[in-house]
């Protein structure tokens, strides 16, 4: 697994705890005790390393290379998946996945975007940057939905959309855009989920719902820390500063308004137990959808409407 820099004086203590158990296995000797204090004394320190992280270190963990993905999710919180493809404009993107699966029984149309854990996989998913035609396949996934009266899920890690030249000549701010105003209509409960990354438009062509909730180390942003410090400071070396400034996190955005709440991660992040946080989120989905479910279509448009309206409200 991947260590990220603040966690390496964590790493050495259990590194140091492993040596002592090799030595006590080769000699005899008996090092429980110290064995005893190094573990306790790991322990104290994970706990505490990761009730105070700051915006960029929860930002590494957010991107952290195997933080579970939408496909690790299907097979985790889904069965009965099938999978929907194609735009039926003759393209299909690989950035977004969606189908049609069922969560404990309920049966969801799901969409995600979705990211490789190597290289090679990477460049089949385009790094989890959807272009146009994903957009477009997950809206008729959203139609499909709409009409046969299925709850929408979405699962959101993108460091945003495609920014290529192809994808502005099939007009990617169009696409996003349609997306955001058709599923402001829905008449179907809308539930979306900041699993990693959730950047710019990107993400928001995923998230116009009624709940939108975040695992506790995701982030959530208009525009990425280190865009917003090349913008602001010409030098994207300071984006530890624009984290810091743009409220990008889980508490940040609950206080804000922005989202609805928060999914907890084991100790450690979303990649330490898989089995873990896929419990948590399918079990927010559910609760969701059983409360969603009672609303009639038109209350549910009007206060999805009233949600986004209200976000940048404030008073001087």
């Amino acid at each position: 697994m991947a260590i990220l820099e603040f966690e390496k004086p964590l790493i050495e203590i259990e590194e140091k705890i492993k040596e002592l158990k090799q030595i006590s296995e080769a000699s005899g000797m008996d090092v429980t005790e110290q064995i005893e204090t190094f573990e306790k004394q790991a322990s104290e320190y994970k706990k505490e390393l990761y009730a105070n992280l700051t915006p960029a270190q929860r930002l590494q963990i957010a991107r952290h290379s195997d933080r579970p993905n939408f496909l690790d999710y299907i097979k985790l919180i889904t069965t009965d998946f099938i999978e929907m493809h194609g735009d039926r404009e003759g393209t299909d993107d690989r950035a977004i996945i969606g189908g049609i699966a069922k969560i404990d029984g309920q049966s969801v149309v799901i969409i995600g975007t979705q990211k490789g854990k190597s290289t090679k996989e990477n460049l089949t998913y385009n790094f989890g940057m959807p272009q146009p035609q994903g957009y477009r396949k997950a809206l008729r996934l959203f139609y499909h939905a709409n009409k046969f009266n299925m709850p929408i899920v979405t699962l959101i890690d993108t460091p945003g959309a495609y920014p290529g030249i192809k994808a502005e000549e099939t007009a990617q701010g169009t696409a996003i855009a349609e997306n955001l105003r058709e599923m402001a209509k829905l008449g179907v409960p809308v539930i979306a989920i900041i699993t990693g990354e959730g950047c710019s438009g990107g993400a928001l062509g995923l998230a116009v719902a009624d709940r939108v909730y975040m695992l506790e180390h995701a982030y959530y942003t208009v525009i990425s820390p280190e865009g917003c410090a090349s913008i602001l400071w010409r030098d994207a070396a300071k984006a530890d500063i624009a984290a810091q400034a743009l409220k990008i996190t889980s508490e940040d955005l609950l206080e804000l308004g922005i989202i609805d709440g928060i999914i907890k991660e084991p100790l450690g992040g979303a990649h330490c137990d898989y089995e873990a946080i896929a419990g948590e989120l399918k079990s927010t989905v559910i609760k969701a959808i059983n409360e969603l479910k009672k609303e009639k279509p038109e209350k549910l448009k009007e206060e999805r409407y009233n949600k986004f309206r209200r976000m940048g409200v404030f008073c001087q």
